[in-house]
């Protein structure tokens, strides 16, 4: 039987990954500023912004906010080519502010195959926002990504994890004014609030299951070691974002510049990521945020917040997870010890690099 308070939030944000390729112009305002320009003419272009998960959700808020800026190229990085080009199309999404290109996250082999058509396209890379996600709260048995990973994990964090280490290189390049790597994180992997609070509780232990590949035949499908729990797997696998941001921003951030952020916009009730939940949640989770805990959030006012955290003048502090209040305000918020702990973010992002083949 379905227990309110552990309605209370099984809330997070993301979608699944979906893409193709489309050559786009790139001429409009923005604040960039082109210095190759013949005989050292500067000029304006639009921001180049790659969104994973951007077929639905979350994601798809997120390019349209972009997109009818005016301003920004939004690179739509999804597993489902065609998905991505439909939800466009009915989001209105202006035809030459969008581009569609092939990412599937379960696959490492995928993503290094998106970096290089990425590449061959030819434009700047601006601003990455690690979005998509796989959400799994009911499963009783792990599935697994193309390389064998747990797939909450393997996409969540693994994938994404190869993706912004291998783009870094693009984002150092670039001349935009603002540069900036967003991970998306979610309440839920924080033990210091209520809804982090609600079991199971995020937890990576000592690692253990992370060391050991998350493959069931070698050892636990989990990061600490232990049985298979879905909708924990998810939990992990979003301190694992957060802890990535930070340990982004310690060793990098200084060098190049570029702002590192993780963000939670709020409790996106109606959002596709709890399609694999029972259906009595499903029906009981938005009114009980809406009426009750007031914690509700719509999947545009989301985007829109996403989208803030990618151009806003305002928001460029490195190393910040981003919150916002009820009045739509945002601000600073704290993590929780584990998300926040620099050697466990340290050990993390090694095991990590063993993980998808850059160690």
């Amino acid at each position: 039987m379905l227990n309110l308070t552990s309605v209370v939030l099984f809330s997070g944000v993301g979608v699944h990954v979906s893409v193709g390729v489309r050559a786009r112009t790139a001429a409009t305002a923005s604040p960039a500023i082109n210095r190759a320009t013949p005989e050292g003419k500067k000029t304006l272009r639009k921001g180049n912004v790659v969104v994973t998960g951007a077929s639905s959700g979350l994601g798809l808020a997120t390019a349209k906010a972009l997109a009818e800026t005016g301003k920004w190229n939004v690179i739509m990085a999804c597993r489902d080519f065609l998905k991505a080009e439909k939800a466009a199309k009915a989001a209105g999404m202006p035809k030459d502010n969008y581009t569609v290109m092939h990412l599937n996250l379960a696959s490492l082999e995928s993503v290094r195959q998106f970096v290089k058509t990425f590449r061959y396209s030819g434009m700047p890379l601006d601003v990455l926002v690690c979005n998509a996600a796989v959400y799994l709260p009911t499963a009783s048995e792990p599935t697994y990504t193309a390389e064998g990973f747990e797939m909450s994990v393997g996409v969540n964090h693994l994938g994404h994890f190869l993706l912004a280490r291998e783009l870094l290189e693009d984002l150092k390049t670039s001349d935009y004014p603002s540069k900036r790597l967003i991970i998306v994180g979610s309440i839920t992997g924080n033990t210091n609030t209520l809804a982090g609070n609600v079991p199971p509780k995020a937890n990576l232990g000592d690692l253990r299951g992370l060391a050991g590949g998350l493959n069931g035949p070698n050892g636990s499908t989990m990061i600490d070691g232990g049985r298979f729990d879905g909708a924990k797997a998810y939990k992990d696998s979003k301190v694992c974002n957060m802890l990535m941001m930070q340990e982004f921003h310690r060793r990098y951030h200084e060098d190049t510049g570029i702002a590192f952020a993780s963000l939670y916009p709020g409790c996106i009730a109606t959002t596709g990521l709890f399609r694999e939940h029972i259906p009595l949640f499903r029906l009981l989770f938005p009114p009980f945020q809406k009426y009750i805990t007031k914690g509700f959030v719509s999947e545009d006012e989301a985007g829109k917040r996403l989208a803030q955290v990618v151009s806003d003048p305002s928001l460029t502090k490195s190393g910040v997870y981003w919150s916002w209040n009820k009045h739509s305000a945002s601000f600073e918020n704290q993590l929780s010890e584990e998300a926040s702990d620099p050697e466990k973010a340290r050990r993390v992002w090694e095991l990590s690099e063993k993980l998808v083949g850059l160690a």
